[in-house]
């Protein structure tokens, strides 16, 4: 395969038989993978000024190199002057090739550039070997002209992997870079 993703290969080569070795599966095929990476951003004041959703898809296409799809309000809520079907937010998924590019890019350009950076939480698992890391502000990532923000606002990027629970997801999330907090 021509031009696959340093980090895919370093998983196949190094990643995949540390975590033989670590948790002693029987098969290769038991061995946790990433399966795709789900970047959502969440707008709430695109109920007031619809452009802002524009914004925000045009932002996560820039840091993703994907077209992200417009969420939807599931129904109304009053309090919120929302009602059943208004843009909310914006999501993309990443797989394959795009997604090892996105966390290479994540772990060695843009997590780095967080003010007062020592890792990232280790507890954000659901309890199935999924993980899901919460950024605060969007400028963090090298894609994002600063200038042209209007807004500062944060995302969520979840890591879907098949591990079964999450000492094994965290292990492999690790063993990519994730750089996770010394307790």
């Amino acid at each position: 395969m021509e031009n696959m993703p340093r980090l895919k290969e370093d998983y196949n080569s190094r990643i995949k038989p540390a975590l033989v070795e670590e948790f002693g599966y029987k098969n290769v095929m038991q061995v946790p993978k990433l399966q795709k990476i789900v970047i959502s951003k969440g707008v709430g004041d695109a109920i007031a000024d619809k452009k802002l959703i524009d914004y925000a898809v045009d932002e996560l296409t820039a840091i993703t190199g994907q077209k992200p799809i417009v969420t939807i309000s599931k129904k109304d809520i009053a309090s919120f002057k929302l009602r059943k079907g208004m843009p909310i937010g914006v999501k993309v998924t990443l797989r394959e090739q795009k997604m090892y590019e996105f966390l290479d890019r994540l772990v060695t350009a843009s997590l780095p550039r967080v003010r007062d950076f020592k890792g990232v939480k280790a507890n954000s698992f659901d309890g199935r070997g999924n993980y899901t890391l919460g950024i605060t502000e969007q400028i963090i990532f090298p894609e994002i002209n600063i200038d042209k923000v209007n807004k500062i606002g944060g995302m969520d990027i979840t890591f879907v992997t098949s591990a079964k629970t999450d000492k094994e997801a965290k292990s492999l999330l690790h063993e990519l870079g994730i750089p996770f907090k010394k307790n």
